[in-house]
C-alpha cells in the first residue's frame, strides 16, 4: 500500500480553496493529500471561508481552526501565514499547488525548489513558455508528463475551456481562423466600487456596475497548447458583473463546409464519448447559473448554435471558471503524481 502524495496550497483563495474542495470531493483524494497551506490570512478567516462559500455552497464536512491548523473533518493541516516561499518549510511536501498568482517567472518559481519542494504546480500560464517545464491541459497532453518535471502549470480556466474544442474542430473540420470572445464573471483585482485597484484604468472600475473589456492572453495560451493554430487565433476578454461561471463566444472560418448540426452533432458524440470527462452539450434554455458548480472544462450550448454559409460557424460555451478549473488542476495533479519515487507505508 502506498502512502497518499503530500501537497501544500500556496494561496489560499478562490482557487486554493475550491481545489481543497474538489479534492475532498474527489475518489483520487486516496491518492493526494493537503497537509499544509500557507495563505496570509488568519486562521479563523481561513477556516470560516472554507466553511461558508458565498458561490458554491456549505462545505459538506467539519472544519475547525485549531492550535494553528486547520481541521477538515478532523484531519490536520497546519497552517503558515509567510509572504516569501523562503519563509516556510516545505521540505516533506511532495508538490506545492501555488494558487496565489503572484510568480510567473522561473526565477521567481524556482524559489519554492530553492526552499526545499521539489515540484511546483500553478494555477495560471507562466510568464513565457519557457518559465515552466510544462503546461498540461487535462484531457489534452496530460500523457506527455514523465515525472521529471518540476515547474508545470495547469495553464487558466478559459485556455482548459477552449482548448479542447479547437483541438477537435481544427481536426474534424479543420480551422482557418478563429476569434474568441470571453464573457468573464468578475475577479479579485477589480473594486466593488471605483479605486485605485489595478494600472488597467478599466480595472479601476466598479466590477459590479459595468460591463469592462480587459487585456487577455488566451490567444497565446491556445497557440502554446495548439501550434499548429499560431498566428490564426485572436481573443478579447469582456468582464461582466456576475459573480461565477463565464463563457466564450467563439466564431470560426473552417476548411471543410459545416452546417449548425453538421458542428452540433460532432460536438454532442464527443461529449458523449473521448471528452465526456471534459466537456459537456446541451441545448436547454439555460443561463450562466445553470452550470455553478459544474466540473466540466466546458459546456457547449447547442442551442446557440449558428452559421452563415458553409464555412463560418459561431458557437457558444459556457464554464465554471472555479470549479470546472480547480477539478483540471486536481487531476493534472494527479495525473503527473503517478509518475513520482513512490512512497510506501
Amino acid at each position: 500500500m502506498l502512502k497518499p502524495k503530500r501537497l501544500a496550497i500556496n494561496g489560499y483563495g478562490r482557487i486554493g480553496r475550491c481545489f481543497l474542495r474538489a479534492l475532498l470531493e474527489s475518489p483520487v483524494a486516496h491518492n493526494l493529500q493537503v497537509v499544509a497551506i500557507n495563505e496570509p490570512a488568519n486562521l479563523e478567516s481561513m477556516a470560516y471561508l472554507t466553511r461558508y462559500d458565498s458561490t458554491h455552497g456549505r462545505f459538506p464536512g467539519l472544519v475547525e481552526a485549531v492550535d494553528g491548523q486547520l481541521l477538515i473533518d478532523n484531519r490536520a493541516i497546519r497552517v503558515s501565514h509567510a509572504r516569501t516561499p523562503e519563509e516556510v518549510r516545505w521540505g516533506d511536501i511532495d508538490l506545492i499547488v501555488e494558487c496565489s498568482g503572484a510568480y510567473g517567472r522561473r526565477s521567481e518559481l524556482s524559489r519554492f525548489l530553492d526552499a526545499g519542494c521539489p515540484r511546483l504546480l500553478l494555477s495560471h500560464p507562466g510568464a513565457s513558455a519557457d518559465d515552466v517545464d510544462a503546461t498540461i491541459i487535462a484531457g489534452i497532453n496530460q500523457d506527455s508528463l514523465n515525472g521529471n518535471e518540476r515547474l508545470v502549470s495547469a495553464a487558466s480556466c478559459t485556455t482548459n475551456a477552449i482548448v479542447p474544442l479547437l483541438d477537435l474542430l481544427d481536426r474534424e473540420v479543420g480551422i482557418e481562423q478563429a476569434l474568441l470572445s470571453t464573457l468573464h464573471s468578475v475577479m479579485n483585482d477589480q473594486p466593488l466600487i471605483d479605486g485605485y485597484h489595478h494600472d488597467d484604468l478599466r480595472r479601476t472600475r466598479s466590477a459590479m456596475q459595468s460591463i469592462i473589456p480587459v487585456s487577455t492572453g488566451l490567444a497565446r495560451g491556445v497557440e502554446r497548447l495548439l501550434p499548429q493554430l499560431a498566428g490564426r487565433v485572436q481573443a478579447k476578454a469582456i468582464r461582466v458583473p456576475t459573480t461565477n461561471v463565464s463563457a466564450i463566444d467563439l466564431t470560426l472560418s473552417t476548411q471543410r463546409p459545416v452546417s449548425a448540426h453538421s458542428i452540433n452533432a460532432l460536438l454532442a458524440n464527443a461529449a458523449r464519448g473521448p471528452l465526456k470527462q471534459f466537456v459537456a452539450y446541451s441545448e436547454a434554455a439555460h443561463a450562466s447559473i445553470d452550470f455553478n458548480h459544474d466540473p466540466h472544462s466546458a459546456i457547449v450550448d447547442g442551442s446557440q448554435t449558428r452559421t452563415a454559409g458553409t464555412h463560418l460557424v459561431n458557437l457558444f460555451v459556457w464554464f465554471d471558471n472555479e470549479w470546472g478549473f480547480a477539478n483540471r488542476m486536481l487531476e493534472v495533479a494527479d495525473h503527473w503524481s503517478h509518475h513520482w519515487p513512490t512512497n510506501p507505508t
